[in-house]
């Protein structure tokens, strides 16, 4: 049995200023505790700075967290990301894998940079870099942000859209962790690998029943049902998926600022009662 009671509210995938957040850590715990959260994770890509200020704060807020990542993995030829809750942040394997993921990024932010110039969109590196808090960690949401603060789109997700998306006229891939690299290093790391936002990859059905058999096989533990880069209408499809392959359930807003995606903080509907959720394996 669960130690957690009602009235409860988990929100275990959203980011900061460490990665790609618009609000630093202090800042995401209070949000999350003001807006009814019970239980909270900051799962930054690829880093775990923000890690020791999220649990302070959370501690003298008096909301219970759960330490996480959320890692950039390369499977067949796309990226997917896996979050990993309930890690040590401090776990050598994982702290050393997430640096050597991390490396890649500043070339690539500058070919990004070099793609949106040739489409008559000049100064994106230097403007998205303003806006990143951590320089190892520019992304395309940055490059977003610029191109929106620039009025080259008229928001972040037309960014995305017209030049960001995978395949799109300035995405420029990387080649990031491999999938049993990223699952061994959160079990290494004591916490349990989780399947980020799976409604957001662009698979078959063939190539998701693959996906889903590896991770399981490699040692995969949870899958987002609930999330705020989900539809609802994908809620009941990833619950199924849970149920077929035994998957723990989480869920999160994927929260990176106030106005920017579907769902602030808190505002997820609950899991399907007959899931097993991801925070019970964890206490």
């Amino acid at each position: 049995m669960s130690k957690y009671t009602t009235p409860f509210c988990a929100d275990l995938h959203c980011h900061s200023t460490v990665s790609d957040g618009l609000l630093a850590p202090d800042v995401v715990a209070r949000r999350a505790k003001e807006r009814g959260v019970t239980l909270w994770s900051l799962t930054d890509h690829d880093e775990l700075a923000g890690q020791v200020l999220a649990r302070q704060t959370a501690q003298e807020i008096g909301l219970d967290y759960l330490s996480g990542v959320e890692i950039s993995v390369t499977w067949a030829g796309k990226t997917v990301h896996i979050v990993g809750l309930g890690v040590d942040p401090e776990n050598a394997s994982l702290t050393e894998g997430l640096r050597i993921t991390r490396s890649g990024r500043s070339d690539r932010a500058r070919r990004i940079g070099e793609r949106l110039a040739e489409l008559g969109m000049p100064g994106a590196f230097d403007g998205a870099s303003k806006l990143a808090g951590n320089p190892e960690l520019i992304s395309r949401t940055h490059f977003g942000r610029y191109l929106h603060q620039a009025k080259f789109c008229p928001d972040v997700q037309t960014a995305f859209d017209r030049y960001l998306h995978d395949g799109g006229p300035a995405h420029e891939p990387m080649r990031w962790a491999a999938l049993d690299q990223a699952i061994s290093w959160i079990n290494h790391a004591g916490g349990a690998a989780v399947i980020a936002h799976p409604g957001r990859y662009e698979f078959t059905d063939t190539q998701f029943d693959a996906f889903f058999a590896a991770f399981k096989e490699l040692g995969g533990k949870g899958i987002e049902v609930i999330t705020g880069s989900h539809h609802p209408g994908q809620y009941q499809t990833y619950a199924g998926v849970a149920r077929q392959y035994g998957f723990l359930a989480s869920c999160g807003s994927d929260f990176h600022g106030p106005g920017e995606g579907r769902y602030d903080l808190g505002s997820l509907p609950p899991l399907p009662s007959d899931l097993k959720p991801v925070w019970d394996a964890l206490v």
